[in-house]
């Protein structure tokens, strides 16, 4: 900065000004001190300059999968807010693993970040919770005690699901699960609550909300000849590659086997998936993570605050009714005659 200031014939002190973006300052002199740093490649060092101000201005935001499409419609909400309030954002993943996530809070601790939000975590309550102690921590999926948290409710998510297909006339439904991902245990809780209260069993194969734990998943049925007539999937990467492994095993969607997804990523959508599924709003979970984050760091907001967003089910070309129902209108549309 000195050797800036030498160039442009300003003061240090005013050099500082115009690299932090301050408006007090003629045209004139910020850009002779823009063309002085440019010349002499000059980039303001954001690590000394934290430490020297004790804030870094950053958002450390920690996704547990970069493959699941759910997470970058999240960042683009917390982006959104945290963009509008000058605050960057830096990612890093937890590759859906305990010890990744751990390291990955840990690293944005030693980083000065201002604050962390961490998307579907999958570690311990008191890590969170430890993390809170030193900066904002925002949790978005899973509710933390103590902690600001942004959550769908996945209970009543999966309730949705069976709901619909028993009305479709379905009585065989499996459950692939999510495994220890966030939001995972409650999708499968409301799964079990509704099947039971509807008088069937509930079936329910372990997952991990990974592409290859949808297709193990109709491998495991097809070797066991346990195909049932409807799988709920707990997000929609597994339903997706569900979806391809039955094509493969010539076994027709909705018409033999009907397949449900979780969370409504833009892949659902898709004109040839077209996949039924529950919706989260996930830009709007985002955004409202971010306002929750600024909040604390702006408003030294101290007490925690959760926030639940209504799932909505969102009926698509996946689902049908089931094959007995679909015979038996088929029968009444075509009664057989007697003939002499």
């Amino acid at each position: 900065m000195e050797d800036v200031a030498a160039a442009a014939g300003v003061s240090r002190a005013l050099v500082s000004l115009v690299m932090r973006g301050e408006s007090n300052v003629s045209e004139k002199r910020r850009a002779a001190v823009l063309a002085a740093a440019k010349e002499l490649g000059y980039r303001p060092n954001a690590a000394a300059r934290s430490l020297a101000e004790q804030r870094s201005n950053t958002i450390g935001v920690v996704l547990d999968d970069l493959h699941n499409v759910f997470f970058a419609d999240v960042v683009d909400g917390i982006h959104d807010v945290a963009d509008a309030a000058c605050y960057r954002l830096l990612l890093n993943t937890a590759w859906r693993k305990k010890a990744d996530e751990r390291q990955a809070i840990e690293a944005f601790l030693e980083y000065r970040v201002d604050a962390i939000i961490v998307l579907g975590a999958r570690t311990s309550p008191e890590i969170i919770a430890g993390a809170d102690a030193e900066v904002p921590v925002v949790s978005i999926s899973v509710v933390v005690d103590g902690v600001d948290s942004v959550v769908n409710d996945d209970q009543r998510g999966a309730e949705l699901v069976v709901n619909h297909l028993v009305s479709l006339g379905h009585t065989d439904i499996v459950h692939v699960d999510g495994g220890d991902g966030g939001g995972a245990e409650l999708r499968r809780a409301g799964f079990v609550a509704a099947i039971e209260r509807h008088g069937l069993e509930p079936r329910v194969i372990g997952g991990d909300y990974s592409e290859q734990a949808g297709v193990d998943a109709i491998e495991l049925l097809l070797a066991a000849r346990a195909m049932p007539t409807a799988i709920f999937a707990a997000n929609d990467v597994m339903a997706v590659t569900a979806l391809d492994r039955l094509q493969d095993a010539d076994l027709r969607v909705p018409e033999d086997v009907n397949v449900v997804g979780y969370d409504n990523t833009s892949m659902a959508a898709l004109r040839h998936i077209s996949l039924t599924t529950v919706n989260q709003p996930r830009v709007d979970m985002g955004r409202r993570a971010a306002e929750r984050v600024i909040e604390r760091l702006e408003d030294r907001r101290l007490e925690p605050l959760t926030h639940v967003v209504e799932p909505e089910l969102i009926v698509r070309s996946t689902s049908g009714p089931a094959p007995a129902v679909r015979l038996a209108a088929a029968a009444e549309r075509h009664p057989r005659g007697n003939h002499p």
